[in-house]
């Protein structure tokens, strides 16, 4: 799963603690760990769900002002069948 610089800085600050990921298959699962370029994040628990299902609590959580906001970058995103609602938290620098 890549996650952009910038995100990936705002989960270490505790700014974001939520990503939505739409896949065909997932890369990661609840539990693990995933490498970075700034350091380790634990993959605390993973939901699949709807899109429609997003709260604008959840958006928040993701970084984005509102589900407005999702859905703008979600149309952005590639297909696939498998939508998850992602907790994330920094665990290191390596």
């Amino acid at each position: 799963m890549l996650l952009k610089r910038e995100l990936l800085e705002d989960i270490k600050a505790g700014k974001v603690d939520v990503i939505f990921r739409r896949w065909k298959r997932p890369t990661v699962k609840a539990g693990g760990t995933l490498k970075t370029k700034i350091g380790l994040l634990a993959i605390r628990r993973m939901d699949e769900m709807s899109p429609d299902d997003v709260t604008d609590a959840d958006a928040q959580r993701a970084g984005f002002a509102d589900v407005a906001d999702f859905r703008r970058w979600l149309a952005t995103m590639k297909e696939g069948h498998l939508f998850h609602r992602i907790e994330v938290g920094f665990v290191e620098t390596y």
